[in-house]
């Protein structure tokens, strides 16, 4: 069973063993420079399984890598065909070097192909520090520190060599008994060379692994300045300020508008789908509802119901305008006073006399009996 998977480890490897380079940008015409890895027999490409793929890789200046440094027997060096073969007499110590920052499939996949470059190997990397990074490269997203550990994680590496050189030389390759160098083949030049592995090309100590084509750290970055709004409002939700993001304080309100928008958009969107096949149903009682409704409105408000509101509603407002007559009996008017023959008015009848009045004065019923209006006596004025 161990074989089978090997197998299948080796052959998608084949197929898609490609990886990024830590030093330089990507390019065309670069990428069809790339040298293969020749393809080796199965039984010598199945790996045992070691430490490193159950428990994370030791740094270079920790005990366990420290005895496996001190029993390798450097001095029998060990030649590309005897690597090649499988002849080796111990594991083969080939150095990987590269930055690795936000460390992805394409770092990992260059990492396989180390490993699985000769039987028996055993897969030294080395990380820059930030300083040496910044200075040759530039800002990193991640620090030295967290790339130590993404790195030291992966399974294929057996051992960490933390704050490595940006050039490898002689006394760095006897250190660490490195056999072979594992990179990119494409030539990176410095100031003072065009190519810092041609050195150990032309020692027969470099062996190529492959680019994979469509990922780096370069493009990482670029789809989170390209989606920024998007993650500045994701970490804003999950509680970070407006300073750890470095945004203003009416960005800040303003995305976190943006958010309850959404939020009430996702949550109305839910709602709708919860519904379901209960939507048709709903549908469907809404329009024998509404059909019901308005059969009912039809017969109670028909066209010859209508017309008998109308009449009595007619006659009700007719009655309103115009009251009903004086009883019999009652005095009318008819718009016409009797006036004498000569146009002088009738006279007045006398005043109510109370019974108090009748027991006053004399002079007072005198006056009471013959109690005129000056109306009256201005018209017997004018008649005489």
């Amino acid at each position: 069973m161990l074989d089978i998977q090997q197998a299948n480890l080796n052959t998608e490897l084949l197929r898609n063993g490609q990886t990024m380079s830590r030093k330089r940008t990507r390019s065309h015409s670069e990428a069809d420079s790339l040298v293969t890895i020749p393809l080796l027999p199965l039984a010598t490409q199945i790996q045992p399984i070691t430490a490193s793929t159950c428990a994370e890789a030791p740094f270079s200046d920790e005990p366990t890598a420290q005895r496996n440094r001190d029993v390798c027997d450097y001095a029998e060096r060990i030649t590309y065909e005897m690597a090649r073969s499988g002849k080796a007499l111990r594991p083969v110590r080939v150095y990987a070097d590269g930055i690795y920052d936000l460390f992805h499939q394409g770092h990992a996949r260059q990492l396989m192909q180390a490993k699985n470059v000769f039987p028996n190997v055993y897969l030294i990397v080395g990380i820059c520090s930030d300083r040496m990074t910044h200075s040759k490269k530039g800002r990193t997203v991640m620090n030295e520190s967290e790339r130590y550990e993404a790195v030291r994680h992966c399974r294929y590496v057996d051992e960490i060599v933390r704050d490595a050189p940006w050039e490898v030389d002689e006394s760095f390759m006897e250190k660490h008994k490195i056999d072979f160098i594992a990179h990119d083949d494409i030539p990176y030049g410095t100031d003072d060379t065009n190519d810092i592995y041609s050195k150990w090309k032309a020692k027969g100590m470099f062996v190529a692994t492959e680019r994979t084509e469509g990922v780096s750290t370069s493009d990482i970055v670029a789809r989170i300045v390209r989606d920024y709004d998007i993650y500045v409002r994701r970490n804003l939700a999950r509680g970070y300020s407006a300073k750890d993001l470095n945004i203003s304080y009416l960005n800040e309100k303003k995305i976190r508008l943006q958010n309850k928008m959404h939020e009430l958009k996702d949550k109305g969107k839910r709602v709708m789908d919860s519904i379901g096949e209960k939507k048709d149903d709903m549908i469907s009682k809404w329009e024998e509802k509404s059909r019901e409704f308005i059969e009912n409105f039809l017969l109670l408000f028909g066209k010859e119901r209508l017309t008998n509101i109308w009449h009595e509603s007619k006659d009700k407002i007719l009655n309103a305008l115009s009251p009903p007559g004086s009883p019999p009996g009652s005095p009318t008017f008819d718009g016409d006073f009797d006036f004498l023959d000569e146009g002088v008015p009738p006279r007045k009848s006398l005043r109510f006399e109370s019974p108090s009045a009748s027991r006053s004065s004399s002079k007072y019923n005198l006056y009471s009996q013959e109690d005129y209006s000056d109306e009256e006596d201005s018209f017997a004025s004018a008649r005489s």
